[in-house]
């Protein structure tokens, strides 16, 4: 069976079973007996892997496998560099300490699709795009981060899980790759994991 690779659009559940009238992956994956190695909330966009190698699973999505996980943060303001250091020195949230292997402020990402429905545009309050590289990620914590160094989350993408990318995948689009290219590829070093 394969690793599927979707891009998961905004406002669907990382789950295959219905919550009420919300979307859920159903609508988007065809694939008997796969499911997300970890999650995405449902406000966020991008990356998601599912599979139905339990043990592929468990690698992808634990933090202990020490896999990078690359978010695009549309955030709201124009964080200095000391706002964004603080993303790699450690914040202390409610739930216990987080900190980026990697933060960057970015130009906003050239083959971004258009969010529907699109992030309220206001015209005296500037937007900047920062990309956070995190090996551990828990409930809600890139938009946790930025608020915490007074940058409010607006748009959330995650555009890579180790070696694997959103390469050429619209919002809802998928593909696969055989589970024994999955482990290889997780085998090798890959630049997704590498610090800049």
């Amino acid at each position: 069976m394969p690793l599927v690779l979707l891009n998961k659009p905004f406002q669907v559940m990382s789950q295959f079973s219905g919550d009420g009238d919300r979307a859920t992956l159903a609508e988007f994956v065809d694939l008997p007996g796969v499911y997300p190695a970890g999650r995405l909330d449902f406000d966020s966009e991008g990356l998601l892997l599912l599979t139905d190698d339990g043990r592929l699973q468990a690698r992808i999505s634990q933090p202990r496998s020490k896999i990078v996980k690359t978010y695009w943060a549309q955030v709201e303001g124009r964080p200095d560099a000391r706002q964004v250091a603080r993303l790699e020195l450690g914040l202390k949230l409610k739930d216990g300490p987080a900190r980026a292997l990697r933060a960057r402020v970015i130009d906003e990402p050239q083959a971004l699709w258009p969010r529907v429905p699109p992030i309220r545009y206001r015209a005296n309050i500037p937007e900047t795009w920062l990309e956070i590289r995190l090996l551990e990620v828990r409930d809600r914590q890139v938009r946790r981060m930025t608020a915490a160094i007074g940058a409010p989350t607006l748009r959330l993408i995650r555009a890579a899980i180790g070696p694997w990318n959103l390469d050429g995948l619209a919002p809802g689009e998928s593909r696969t790759i055989d589970n024994r290219a999955a482990w290889a590829a997780l085998n090798t070093r890959s630049p997704a994991t590498r610090r800049r």
